[in-house]
């Protein structure tokens, strides 16, 4: 579980309330309105509808979750596994590394070591696995993409309700007491708008791109390891390679 999110949200979710209920003569009630929610959250998804296929928008459940539940890569035990197979390809041949491939869980890996020990070329390999890389990148930016679209309509529908109450409350003044409240009601589709996108969609995105850039990082060391591994370069040396893409402060325990 990511507490940031989770914190997040509940940090501004309680900021909201607690702003609401220690206003004068505020009701938690009154910022309560159904038309307007659905406003906000149809209209945006209608909005995404049409601007992404089906079938990326049957995984925004599972973006979603990996908002709260990423399973990110550590950069340091990657480097440790890599210097590892280097050491066993430096000392028994690069050949040794096929009986390893058991233990390798990420199939990033398994594919590079895989076509290391086939004796694939290096350009060959490098393309192959940047190209996957690249795949990788791709199906973030979808996820991250649907996270935005709904950041930007949603605001959008909000000014969209709001317009519809106003021309509904114009439309009835011949009871002027119920102006005030016929306003409010239209103010809070705004009010939702802006709610969904600075407090979900967009901090989602965000996130979402975050652990995009970290994962990336973690597949171009694996690139560079593997790619070392084939060249024959000593594991030191890989190491020192490597670990130049960590906070000095983790240099020391890699």
């Amino acid at each position: 579980m990511d507490k940031a999110t989770v914190g997040g949200l509940v940090m501004g979710a309680g900021l909201l309330i607690v702003s609401v209920l220690i206003a004068p003569g505020a009701s938690l009630m009154a910022f309560v309105d159904y038309p307007s929610l659905g406003m906000v959250i149809g209209g945006a998804l209608a909005a995404c509808c049409i601007a992404f296929p089906v079938r990326s928008l049957l995984q925004a459940p599972k973006v979603i979750k990996k908002v709260f539940l990423p399973n990110p890569k550590e950069l340091a035990p990657v480097i440790a596994q890599l210097v590892e197979f280097a050491e066993v390809a430096r000392r028994d041949g690069i050949l040794a590394l096929e009986n390893r491939t058991a233990e390798i869980e990420d199939p990033f890996i398994l594919l590079g070591v895989q076509m290391a020990v086939d004796g694939t070329d290096r350009d060959l390999m490098e393309s192959v696995l940047r190209s996957e890389m690249e795949a990788i990148s791709a199906r973030h930016k979808v996820g991250k993409g649907l996270m935005e679209t709904y950041g930007r309509y949603a605001p959008a529908f909000g000014m969209i309700g709001t317009l519809v109450g106003l021309i509904i409350m114009l439309g009835n003044m011949k009871d002027p007491d119920a102006i005030g409240p016929g306003m409010a009601v239209a103010l809070i589709t705004t009010l939702y708008g802006a709610i969904a996108s600075n407090l979900v969609f967009l901090p989602f995105a965000d996130k979402l791109g975050f652990y995009s850039r970290r994962e990336m990082e973690v597949r171009e060391a694996i690139i560079r390891g593997i790619l070392s591994i084939q060249e024959g370069d000593n594991p030191r040396v890989l190491q020192q390679k490597l670990e130049t893409m960590l906070p000095v402060a983790m240099r020391k325990a890699a």
